[in-house]
């Protein structure tokens, strides 16, 4: 029996010993995934920050265009104003040559009337009738 005890004893260390190197090669291989993961996860904050950039400068961009639409439609908007204020101009125009038109008509109707020398009709309206 002397012999089993000893043989026992050798099992035992034996095993303690495959359990002992089995937990030590688990610990290093969950260090080695830990290491894995910080280097993954270093990665993706890169490329998180790298798309933050991007997202940003893209913001800045449609600011810009945002500002751009704003000043075009302003010009827009002032060329509208200007426009309508030359349309109402000439229109003021036309009437004030209208107006003038229609005095220099009434003149000359006068004047036809009193020439003695031109013939006028109903309306006193002549043709030049000079002899």
């Amino acid at each position: 029996m002397d012999n089993s005890w000893v043989i026992w004893v050798i099992v035992a260390i034996i095993v303690i010993a495959v359990i002992v190197v089995a937990v030590l090669l688990m610990r290093r291989r969950s260090a080695a995934h830990a290491e894995a993961n910080r280097r993954k996860a270093s990665e993706l904050r890169t490329q998180a920050q790298e798309a933050k950039a991007t997202a940003q400068e893209r913001e800045a961009e449609a600011l810009q265009t945002q500002a751009n639409a704003k000043k075009a439609e302003a010009d827009a908007e002032r060329a509208r104003i200007e426009a309508e204020r030359l349309r109402k101009e000439s229109e003021q125009r036309a009437s004030d040559a209208e107006g003038l038109r229609s005095k220099v008509d009434e003149k000359l109707q006068r004047a036809d009337k009193v020439d003695p020398d031109v013939q006028t009709d109903k309306r006193g309206r002549g043709g030049d009738t000079r002899r």
